[in-house]
């Protein structure tokens, strides 16, 4: 199942020998529930997100990963954060080894239904309430905290 290892400032993890665009989308229902996958190349739980592709913007690879990996169509309308320690690194089967640099946006549903993804094994809407009892990474637990708190001013870390 892991075609991928997160390290968390292990002094034993690889060097990193890329740094790539990414995104996660902070997508909070009106139930207050939060849009979370469980992924398919590391069997965790974590928000939707992914990789910019060349020729779209950011803003583009939101709306694009969060559509194709859950079903929602979303908007994005604002920033969570800016989240790239050093400290956490992506090793991959194919040998490439990704420092985290990582944009986490606000998006809201615009449309779509939940479906499951050939990159998650489940799709769901879960409550705030639940999050401590699911099997998330420490960077995702900081991106889910900080969206929690609504704040206006984006962390950057």
């Amino acid at each position: 199942m892991s075609r991928r290892t997160d390290y968390f400032n292990d002094p034993a993890a690889p060097k990193a020998n890329s740094i790539v665009p990414a995104v996660t989308a902070f997508v909070v229902n009106d139930a207050g529930e939060v849009l979370l996958e469980r992924r398919s190349d590391n069997g965790r739980w974590g928000m939707p997100g992914g990789v910019q592709e060349v020729g779209e913007n950011i803003a583009g690879t939101v709306v694009r990963e969060v559509l194709e990996e859950t079903g929602i169509q979303v908007e994005v309308i604002g920033l969570v954060g800016v989240f790239t320690d050093p400290g956490h690194v992506i090793a991959f089967a194919d040998g490439e080894v990704r420092q985290e640099f990582s944009l986490c946006f606000r998006a809201r549903k615009v449309s779509g239904e939940i479906k499951v993804s050939s990159e998650s094994f489940a799709v769901r809407w879960v409550p705030k309430a639940e999050l401590d009892s699911l099997d998330i990474s420490p960077t995702t637990r900081q991106r889910l905290e900080q969206g929690f708190r609504d704040s206006e001013v984006p962390l950057i870390s």
